[in-house]
């Protein structure tokens, strides 16, 4: 379908704009006239980038597929579910909806099912450590093709982890993974703040290492952002345990602060100097108006604060878990209710919120009317995680409420924060050891579900009397 075009050399690199010109067969192209729906901008071409050389600049002229070098003379396995979805998310950015795009009146030919995907949290799922768990690797593999069925699975990642754009975090499980990927599987916990651009010019954005917090606030359309180090470069005593180190002084950006407004807080990555960001952010919400050196008499004229996630615990490299960003919002709630004897208020993004899983569910539809012409979301999600408090809850919580239009089924694995021994708050439709496990028991679950159907429908062909439940039903698939 002309999908994918490899990374040119320097001299042979196309202008920017031209990276976004289709690249349409003649069935496509008559397609297009036909329906009159199907515009230039909403089948864009796809970009192959190296793992190992692709750069920020690179990652931004349009959509892309980043590929580990292996694979850069063609496509691998991953190659059709990662450029599918990275097309999928372009056209909802350009509709808004997934209502006002076209789909192809005959939908090219494939081995991906449409009825069911796997979404996966990555730290404690895939990545321990910064190093993949074996058992991911193979996972990987089961999803693109490599197994009894020889059928494909589409695949997305929902992950807590912030304070790198999903382009970069993409680059980042690529090379670990050795994968080819794309930007448009990922929905990080601070995706949504994307859509808050519009309502708050002048912001402080709080986490992450260096500036790379502002440079994804400023991606996502931010005006006017600001860092905690910009305001501790404006007045030394702001921090008085902390002074700047030269590196952070020199990216930090001089400003008085008295004569700027502050509309909102966004905390878009784990904190990496608490004491100096918690100052600060409670100088903001006791303020006048988010102006800095002023005080509030009732403690309500402070700007909003929001959260990318607010997973309190998480799954690093030390044997124990590490405390997390839902930490530091329930310590500066303390904090807060302890200074001005109120409750803060405040709003929190990613897993286990709802609207992650919105966004998620409306991305697959996307998916699969672009590769399979049905337009409603595959039947069936399996969320793998390994943190009941966020993965599990959230996905149990979507499921059950009003806005899921399909099945979300929640598998907890034992690789990250949950260990066996422990009885989990929120209870997971399966608990298996590994991610590896989590593919296969989805898997056998959809075909068994198939071949009940295939028993079913036979019996009804052949007049006979509906048979006893066929040890795959929904409620033994359910125990499993």
């Amino acid at each position: 379908m002309g999908l994918w075009t490899d990374q040119a050399s320097e001299a042979q690199k196309p202008s920017e704009a031209s990276l976004w010109k289709p690249q349409l067969n003649g069935a496509e192209s008559n397609m297009a006239c036909q329906d009159g729906l199907l515009s230039p901008e909403s089948h864009p071409t796809i970009r192959r980038l190296s793992s190992a050389t692709a750069s920020f600049d690179d990652l931004h002229l349009g959509p892309s597929v980043v590929v580990p070098p292996k694979h850069m003379q063609e496509p691998s396995d991953a190659h059709e579910t990662a450029a599918a979805l990275e097309i999928a998310k372009h056209r909802m950015s350009v509709a808004g909806v997934t209502e006002g795009t076209s789909t192809p009146t005959t939908p090219p030919e494939t081995t991906t099912t449409d009825s069911y995907a796997f979404a996966f949290d990555i730290d404690g799922v895939l990545i321990r450590g910064g190093k993949p768990i074996p058992e991911a690797i193979e996972a990987m593999k089961v999803l693109n093709g490599q197994n009894k069925y020889g059928i494909k699975v589409p695949y997305i990642f929902l992950t807590n982890g912030g304070g790198k754009t999903e382009q970069e975090r993409c680059v980042q499980l690529s090379r670990q993974m050795e994968l080819e990927i794309s930007p448009g599987q990922f929905i990080c916990g601070h995706t949504p703040m994307k859509e808050m651009a519009e309502k708050y010019k002048t912001v402080l954005v709080v986490g992450g290492e260096g500036e790379k917090c502002r440079d994804v606030a400023e991606g996502y359309g931010f005006k006017d952002v600001v860092t905690p180090g910009d305001i501790m470069k404006d007045n030394e005593r702001t921090t008085p345990f902390r002074k700047l180190t030269d590196q952070e002084s020199q990216h930090s950006r001089k400003r008085n602060f008295a004569q700027v407004e502050i509309e909102a807080i966004f905390v878009f990555a784990d904190s990496r100097h608490w004491g100096d960001d918690q100052q600060i952010i409670i100088d903001l919400l006791t303020s006048k108006n988010g102006r800095l050196g002023t005080r509030s008499e009732k403690y309500d004229e402070g700007p909003p604060i929001y959260f990318s996630h607010n997973d309190i615990i998480w799954s690093a490299e030390h044997e124990h878990t590490r405390l997390g960003m839902g930490a530091l919002r329930t310590s500066l709630e303390a904090i807060y209710e302890g200074i001005t004897g109120k409750k803060l208020i405040s709003t929190a993004f990613g897993k286990p919120q709802l609207g992650t899983f919105q966004f998620a569910t409306r991305l697959l539809q996307q998916w699969r009317k672009d590769t399979h012409g049905i337009n409603k979301p595959p039947e069936t999600v399996y969320f793998v995680g390994d943190t009941p408090d966020s993965d599990i809850r959230g996905t149990n919580e979507y499921n059950e409420s009003d806005l899921s239009e399909n099945d979300w089924y929640s598998i907890l694995v034992r690789t990250g924060v949950f260990q066996e021994g422990t009885k989990p708050r929120f209870t997971p439709r399966a608990t298996v050891d590994t991610v590896l496990d989590a593919v296969k028991h989805g898997i056998k679950r959809e075909m068994d579900r198939a071949i009940k159907k295939k028993i079913m429908a036979q019996s009804a062909v052949d007049g006979e009397a509906v048979i006893e439940e066929h040890p795959a039903t929904e409620a033994a698939l359910d125990r499993e």
